[in-house]
């Protein structure tokens, strides 16, 4: 029920992962707002969290929101995974309230795919959960953050790079300076340095490491570099006809590489250190949008990522 685009959009996403992946979908809200459903399970929630909700406040008052249930249907095994296009914040408490926190893990974390081209995407966390945070907190999401790569796509022995601003580790923060020394020192880490906001589309590491407040800035300013770039080449081509002409032979090149960095393609960010999987997608997600997130919340699940992040996170 959450999204700038729900119910429609996340039903016709629903019942298109069905139908083109074969991976059954569980919708989760009130039977009466959902519409059609094409025949796929509806488990009835009464109460909605909006999106300008406070998300603690709302999670603890609906219980029997669409979120709530969701994740709740994750903790009882009814479901392998949750994937919301609503309130993220909400989506966050409903998950880490209902199904628990990985054992050893300090504060869970979003983690984010970023596109490259002719490869594997690099990941990037936290991306928005934890505005402040200590050293062993960046320590704990370099080993989620790893383990993810390595579920995701399959890298063998992902490496961490450390955000800041200068590849010298004497540059950044007292903060940055101080997980610096600590991945450098880390047996269980493929540390590979600090690396710049300039390095994040051709990434030098598998895994991007940062504060939730420095990664939601630097996410949310690739994403509107690459949408004015893109919108101001097709300016570009439209602007007369030699450049339309031009544009005849540049944009069948070009389709490609855009679908690879458009947002509805990767299907949202996932939560890592609660006890099951959750995917938050944009609020705008489309259903493209969400029949990738279904795609990714089955694959990681199936994969056994909680597993992998215990295990990563384990104390001693």
């Amino acid at each position: 029920m959450g999204g700038d685009n729900a119910p429609g959009e996340i039903v016709a996403g629903a019942r298109r992962a069905v139908d083109e992946l074969g991976i059954p979908v569980v919708l989760v809200g009130p039977p009466d707002e959902i519409g059609d459903t094409g025949g796929l399970e509806v488990i009835p929630a009464s109460e909605i969290i909006a999106m300008d909700d406070d998300p603690a406040t709302a999670v603890r008052r609906k219980k029997d929101s669409s979120l709530v249930r969701a994740a709740e249907a994750v903790r009882d095994g009814k479901a392998l995974a949750m994937v919301s296009a609503g309130n993220t914040g909400a989506a966050m408490a409903s998950a880490l309230l209902r199904m628990g926190r990985l054992r050893g893990v300090v504060r869970p974390a979003i983690v984010t795919p970023i596109p490259q081209l002719g490869s594997h995407p690099a990941v990037l966390l936290d991306a928005g959960a934890n505005a402040e945070c200590t050293p062993a907190m960046l320590v704990q999401f370099a080993q989620m953050g790893a383990a993810y790569a390595s579920a995701r796509y399959g890298v063998a022995s992902p490496t961490v790079a450390l955000l800041s601003i200068g590849e010298e580790k004497s540059k950044g923060t007292p903060l940055v300076k101080e997980v610096h020394e600590l991945l450098d020192q880390a047996p269980d880490i493929r540390f590979v340095g600090n690396a710049e906001g300039r390095d994040l589309l051709h990434a030098p590491a598998d895994v991007f490491v940062t504060d939730g407040f420095t990664g939601n800035v630097a996410l949310k300013t690739l994403e509107g570099s690459l949408r004015f770039f893109m919108d101001t080449l097709l300016e570009v081509f439209a602007a007369d006809e030699e450049a339309k002409r031009a544009a005849e032979v540049m944009l069948p090149r070009l389709a490609p590489l855009a679908a690879e960095f458009d947002p509805d393609s990767i299907g949202g960010a996932m939560l890592l250190g609660v006890d099951g999987v959750c995917v938050i997608s944009h609020g705008s997600s489309t259903a493209t949008a969400i029949v990738s997130a279904v795609a990714v919340a089955h694959d990681v699940a199936v994969a056994g990522l909680v597993d992998r992040l215990a295990r990563a996170v384990a104390p001693g």
